[in-house]
């Protein structure tokens, strides 16, 4: 059962110049209990996308499509049932803990919040279970009298992961949780993050840029690119053997651990991702593609079988699914 559906999901951004397309035409599930990656680089779409799941964006945004969870649709809630679903029902873990948190409140009070706000406990209870939490996310419970800034990077991290599970949902959106710490925190948090989602059956959306990190954490993965799903599939599938040329891109920009030649000429991808307000005809990454032919300047492919439980946009995939 689909804890999540996202059916044409679009959002445009009103400026001064016009119109900015961030997201277009995305459509994704996610099943109870399952963990869902999205990956792209800066700009593609992803962190918009997981704002306006929980309607976080700014007035500037116009959001299109539907969001549903659990079968009803966040974007037609009123704003009392949307702020008893906030937290309650699904919570976000933002990307920066430090702009996150409340520097003039101590954390135990910005934990015991949602906790008091939502009726699920008494300030005496919340206090009991903010105790709790904190020794789940591995820190110690005198924490709670501390301060943001007393906190080091992945502390705060692990404090923000606390909120997020703080009125037990059912899904958690993590927007790139780990980007702003060293390799050894990053790899704690993520390690945390797992062991909390299979233990309390929780479904979770994790935003990244990192397709290592994703293909480990994550049960699925879907590869944006200029504000559209270009690829998504199995973790490990899309990771490993990636049938968008832009996924391939994406996983052979990580250097593999213990091979000198991968680090020392990491493979990256040349040139930018386009400019929302000026999107090259066709697909959007012909440009950039090492494969392209004449057909990607003018034809605008949309998601294609390639495989079993695969989708990709590109007319490579499209002409060997034709084949075969």
């Amino acid at each position: 059962m689909s804890i999540l559906e996202l059916d044409d999901l679009s959002v445009t951004y009103r400026i001064t110049s016009g119109e900015v397309p961030a997201v277009r035409g995305v459509s994704l599930k996610l099943e109870a209990g399952s963990a869902l990656g999205v990956a792209g680089e800066s700009g593609s779409g992803k962190s918009t996308l997981a704002m306006a799941l929980l309607r976080l964006l700014p007035k500037d945004a116009h959001v299109g499509g539907r969001i549903l969870l659990d079968g009803e649709d966040v974007l037609t809630m009123k704003w009392g049932r949307l702020r008893a679903v906030r937290w309650a029902e699904a919570s976000i873990v933002f990307q920066g803990a430090q702009h996150g948190l409340n520097p003039v409140r101590r954390i135990g009070d910005q934990i015991a919040e949602p906790l008091i706000v939502h009726g699920q406990a008494k300030p005496e209870g919340a206090r009991k279970r903010v105790a709790e939490l904190l020794e789940q996310v591995g820190l110690p419970t005198w924490r709670a009298r501390s301060y943001p800034h007393e906190l080091s990077g992945g502390q705060r991290q692990r404090v923000m992961i606390a909120m997020a599970l703080a009125c037990s949902p059912r899904l958690i959106i993590a927007d790139e949780p780990t980007t702003a710490l060293d390799v050894m925190v990053q790899a704690q948090v993520l390690t945390l993050i797992k062991e909390l989602v299979a233990e309390h059956d929780i479904s979770l959306i994790m935003i990244s840029h990192d397709l290592s990190v994703l293909a480990d954490v994550c049960d699925r993965l879907a590869v944006m690119y200029a504000g559209r799903v270009v690829e998504s599939g199995p973790s490990h599938e899309v990771f490993h053997d990636a049938k968008h040329p832009y996924s391939k891109a994406l996983a052979a920009a990580f250097p593999t651990v213990g091979d000198p030649v991968s680090r020392m000429a990491p493979k990256g991808l040349g040139g930018d991702p386009p400019d929302p307000m000026e999107l090259p005809s066709g697909c959007s990454f012909h440009p950039r593609c090492p494969v392209a032919v004449e057909e990607c300047s003018t034809a605008d492919v949309e998601l294609w079988p390639a495989g079993q439980s695969r989708t990709a946009a590109c007319v490579h995939v499209r002409a060997k699914e034709k084949a075969s």
